[in-house]
């Protein structure tokens, strides 16, 4: 019996699509919205604590570090153990050794004020779940000068019940000291450009704003200079030197356009999502996949087409391409991996993001 041979299905898309002739309307945003002010970051106190409670599901006599910290504990508690500490205590399986994490929040915290902590196993506990945080410092991340500044203690509550070896202690870290975190340094601020928006341009045209809109207040002196593609450095004037916040907050809600940042493409695989950002451009390529051939640009095609505009054929966009080969029901999947071949053969003019 012959096989049969079934020839492959070949679609030829040629995506040739011009710009608007009218062009984009810009959002408008302000400056908070991205950026920040430096100084203003979270701050993550660290610890190392016992969890006690636990329903035979703890580190038990497998787990040495757990059994020397609860010698250490009891000893504290006035309860020293004998000679044969650790073996007076080898039975224990209702106790965990748990790392304990607290954020501090950007905009700071005051002593007395509570906090959610995290605790999460580092021996052979089975569950946190049931256990209770035994009372545990927290201290800053230098190493080299450690300083308490929270206490934590508390029942422990599961965030996911399918992940029993991490939970959280609500409003279980309360701080001994206030967190006041300075943003004025040398009688000036420096704003911070959030990773998505991080560009020359777009600082300098920040740089550019605040002195347009705020140097009248120092008789035409230029109050901001962008120093790279991140920070904005901007000086008080005087008259604001009693009064910092005010201007921050004149500056931070000026009004801008929508940055106009590099072209990025960024896709999340698990999810199957693709986000373009603005007109994405795609060089002339040829790309063969599956059952499908796609042609770009004037990629020297050889089979009559029907272009979609052929009025610029040196400027074809990945959005057209995209929303053709979601017509044809192209699978997700496939159409990744189109655009990564794109991105290889160096016909994608955009940054690539794989999430």
């Amino acid at each position: 019996m012959k096989n049969k041979i079934i020839p492959q299905l070949t679609i030829l898309l040629t995506m040739f699509v011009l710009c608007s002739a009218a062009p984009p309307a810009h959002a408008r945003t302000i400056l908070k919205s991205i950026c920040r002010l430096k100084g203003q970051e979270e701050n993550t106190l660290q610890g190392l604590g016992i969890v006690v409670g636990l329903k035979g599901t703890g580190d038990g006599s497998s787990f040495l570090p757990t059994l020397r910290s609860l010698e250490k504990v009891m000893k504290v508690m006035g309860e020293p153990l004998g000679r044969k500490s650790i073996d007076e205590i080898k039975d224990t399986k209702n106790v965990a050794l748990v790392t304990v994490t607290a954020t501090i929040p950007a905009s700071g915290a005051r002593q007395g004020d509570k906090i959610d902590c995290v605790v999460s196993s580092i021996g052979s506990a089975k569950s946190l779940s049931g256990g209770r945080l035994f009372l545990t410092a927290l201290v800053g991340p230098d190493r080299t000068n450690p300083r308490i500044y929270a206490f934590a203690e508390g029942p422990i509550t599961l965030d996911d019940p399918s992940i029993t070896n991490s939970g959280r202690v609500f409003e279980g870290c309360r701080l001994e000291e206030d967190f006041f975190n300075a943003f004025i340094k040398d009688r000036k601020i420096t704003l911070v450009l959030d990773k998505n928006h991080a560009d020359f341009q777009v600082a300098q045209d920040i740089a550019e704003l605040i002195n347009s809109q705020l140097s009248v207040q120092t008789g035409g002196a230029p109050l901001a200079r962008a120093m790279n593609q991140v920070n904005i450095e901007v000086f008080i004037p005087p008259q604001y030197r009693d009064d910092p916040v005010l201007f921050v907050s004149q500056v931070l809600n000026l009004p801008i356009l929508e940055p106009q940042t590099a072209p990025r493409v960024v896709i999340n695989e698990r999810a199957g999502s693709i986000v373009i950002s603005g007109d994405v451009e795609i060089g002339a390529a040829v790309v063969s996949h599956k059952n499908i051939v796609v042609e770009t640009g004037n990629a020297g095609n050889a089979r009559p087409f029907v272009p979609v505009n052929s009025a610029d054929p040196s400027a074809p966009k990945l959005k057209a391409l995209v929303e053709t080969l979601n017509a044809l029901h192209v699978a997700t999947p496939d159409v990744i991996e189109i655009i990564k071949g794109l991105d290889r053969n160096g016909r994608l003019h955009a940054q690539l993001i794989i999430e």
